[in-house]
């Protein structure tokens, strides 16, 4: 027996998220269902929203509200320092450890040229424009371990090797290949504080 179409159209919807299957979807959708009518709204309205009102910086790549990026306007960010990271889920990554009080910038990926991702499919160019334009004195290369993120890395030195800016990356206690969102508080936090200066 096939569910009502309305019900089927939910739980496809559920399972275009990532990790999310038919019964894990199925159950999402039997919650909704027995979720009261002001909840539902409140959810859908939510979904909503972040189609309507969220946005990438355009000056830093970080996630915004209604053009107004919480990172940017910061004051009490340091102003001379940039944290470079792959996405923005790694700029909250950072921000719910506490360890940068840093500006951010997104690169929207690594290099990877089996993948079809060259420097120029990357922000790298926005983040040399900033470096100069904000009179940036260090950056801080938050990259995933790994041939990418290495690679991404040695990249952007080799851009930065005639100026004064002070290039370091965090400490490689981070696993190789490891992925930035699944690493504990404490791995991610020693990383940080023992960030090394690429020579």
């Amino acid at each position: 027996m096939n569910y009502p179409k309305s019900f089927q159209s939910l739980i496809d919807s559920f399972k275009l998220l990532p990790g999310v299957g038919e019964k894990t979807a199925e159950r999402y959708a039997f919650s909704i269902l027995n979720l009261e009518e002001e909840k539902i709204n409140k959810f859908s309205d939510s979904i909503l929203n972040i189609n309507k009102k969220i946005t990438t910086c355009p000056n830093c790549g970080c996630l915004q509200e209604t053009n107004n990026c919480l990172i940017c306007n910061d004051s009490n960010r340091d102003a001379n320092t940039i944290c470079v990271v792959e996405n923005t889920k790694n700029v909250f990554i950072f921000e719910k450890i506490g360890v940068f009080k840093t500006k951010y910038h997104v690169l929207g990926g690594l290099i990877s040229p089996m993948d079809g991702i060259n420097p120029e499919d990357l922000s790298i160019g926005k983040l040399i424009d900033r470096i100069k334009k904000e009179n940036i004195k260090e950056i801080i290369l938050a990259l995933s371990p790994g041939i990418e993120g290495n690679t991404t890395s040695l990249y952007i030195r080799k851009l930065l090797e005639n100026t004064d800016v002070k290039v370091t990356q965090i400490a490689q206690g981070v696993p190789i290949g490891a992925d930035m969102e699944y690493l504990d508080v404490l791995t991610l936090k020693l990383a940080v504080e023992n960030r090394n200066e690429i020579s």
